[in-house]
């Protein structure tokens, strides 16, 4: 179980980040509550891993403030209480599986080697705890990566679009594993360009052009747009924001 986080788990007010003409993330403001799971969903090149940097402190913002568990980012108290799983496979493959567990729970000040093992089990990896990570196949990898940002039990948990190059098996259990770690208080914040992995999420936050331009669950986003398709709502909204923005 998650410490309990009173008001807010993740604030954002005004965020902007600009990379010389471009707004990455163009005056995103919300509130997110603790324990459930919000999907940032968008094409590619939406801005939700710029988001997401701003929001783990990664990157400061141009303008604007981004507020984690009570802390202003960047905050190296709050950033040791974040799980952080990136696009890209953040192992070292010359270590073992359990050593780069070890490793990244070390780095969080977590030496319990009952920490490791309880986050080797919950992606199904503690009999190739021994395998030079090099070794392992892509989804295996990806079950490592996930395994290594929760690994200190983090009350809050970003997934940059865990589930891309997976098969869909792989995709069930990794949900599966999301619902769970909701269940029992995290906050979880997973980005996505994948529209059928929308209605996994309690709370939908569609992203276009670096702005947040509808916030829902899947069924209220479908409601204001007209349509049963997700696919179809997103793209409605969009253009009704680029009129309303116009």
């Amino acid at each position: 179980m998650t410490d309990a986080v009173p008001g807010p788990a993740i604030e954002a007010d005004g965020l902007i980040k600009r990379f010389g003409d471009l707004r990455a993330v163009d005056d995103v403001s919300f509130e997110l509550a603790p324990g459930r799971i919000y999907g940032l969903l968008g094409p590619n090149g939406s801005g939700k891993t710029t988001l997401i940097r701003l929001l783990t402190g990664m990157t400061r913002p141009t303008e604007g403030t981004a507020t984690v568990l009570g802390a202003r980012m960047p905050s190296r108290p709050a950033l040791a209480r974040l799980g952080y799983m990136t696009q890209s496979d953040g192992i070292y493959p010359a270590l073992t599986v359990r050593e780069n567990a070890a490793f990244f729970a070390a780095t969080y000040g977590v030496r319990d080697a009952a920490a490791v093992d309880a986050a080797l089990a919950v992606v199904d990896l503690a009999d190739r705890a021994r395998t030079v990570a090099a070794t392992l196949s892509g989804g295996q990898r990806r079950r490592l990566s996930l395994a290594c940002a929760l690994v200190h039990r983090p009350p809050i948990l970003f997934l940059d679009e865990p589930t891309v190059g997976i098969d869909p098996l792989l995709r069930v259990e990794f949900w599966a594993h999301f619902r769970r770690l909701a269940g029992a208080g995290t906050t979880l914040v997973v980005s996505s360009h994948v529209m059928d992995e929308a209605d996994r999420c309690d709370e939908l936050l569609f992203m276009r052009a670096g702005r947040v331009i509808a916030r829902g669950d899947g069924g209220d986003l479908r409601a204001r747009a007209g349509t049963a398709d997700l696919e179809a709502a997103f793209l409605r909204l969009d253009r009704k924001s680029t009129r309303l923005n116009s």
